[in-house]
């Protein structure tokens, strides 16, 4: 799914170099994803995720292996997630939907910020740069697909967690605009419920409607970040 761009090219060498390229990416988007939930927490007052040593960038700190190889097969994937506790939060319902939103918004500001990366190189691909050898060609390629996984990446990660299915981020934040009990029995099933998302991610059931998602997200944020093309 991630290597699409570069399978289409027909050889394994090529399918090896889409998965090296985006290699980085996901661990890049998984991490700043920790990161903002624990930086969230923190910032409202849990220092858990801080005494843990979760607030870093640093990948080993974050990934999960099952989550990361389902990230660079599949297209969407998990880490570990940041500890959080509630109780030293004021509005514990608002604040940790609030840290639960902070993940999948941190994914779709990296996503604009490579989106308007991918937009610059495509530019400089097109007008600037002379090409002057088949290695140039392919390097700029290269990179240009890397670019393109930088927004697919992290908005299909953001768009994944927030599906309102536990234990993923969208059920936190929903769980916020039920009733307490109502949100109780919300997740008192998680464990079981995560089970069945496990299953549905792996038959493929869920596969549509993210990638529908997705879709729409991609094409806003490349229309946003490539505004400038017309002042040109």
């Amino acid at each position: 799914m991630l290597s699409h761009l570069l399978i289409d090219r027909g050889d394994i060498r090529s399918y090896v170099i889409g998965l090296l390229l985006s290699l980085p990416i996901v661990l890049l988007a998984l991490s700043v994803h920790e990161t903002a939930h624990g930086f969230a927490a923190y910032k409202l007052g849990d220092p858990t995720a801080r005494s843990y040593g979760r607030l870093t960038l640093n990948p080993l700190k974050h990934l999960d292996p099952i989550g990361t190889v389902c990230m660079l097969l599949f297209g969407f994937g998990w880490a570990r997630p940041v500890p959080i506790n509630s109780r030293y939060f004021k509005k514990p319902r608002r604040d940790m939907a609030i840290t639960a939103l902070a993940g999948p918004v941190s994914n779709l500001l990296m996503a604009l910020i490579f989106g308007l990366l991918f937009n610059v190189w495509l530019y400089l691909m097109l007008e600037v740069i002379p090409f002057n050898s088949a290695l140039a060609v392919d390097m700029a390629w290269y990179f240009y697909v890397f670019l393109y996984y930088g927004v697919s990446l992290n908005v299909t990660l953001a768009v994944f967690n927030l599906l309102p299915v536990p234990p993923l981020d969208g059920s936190r934040i929903v769980s916020a605009f039920l009733p307490p009990k109502a949100a109780y029995a919300y997740i008192k099933y998680e464990r079981i419920i995560s089970l069945v998302l496990m299953v549905a991610l792996f038959v493929g059931v869920l596969s549509p409607v993210i990638s529908i998602a997705s879709d729409f997200l991609m094409e806003k944020i490349f229309y946003v970040t490539g505004f400038w093309w017309e002042l040109i």
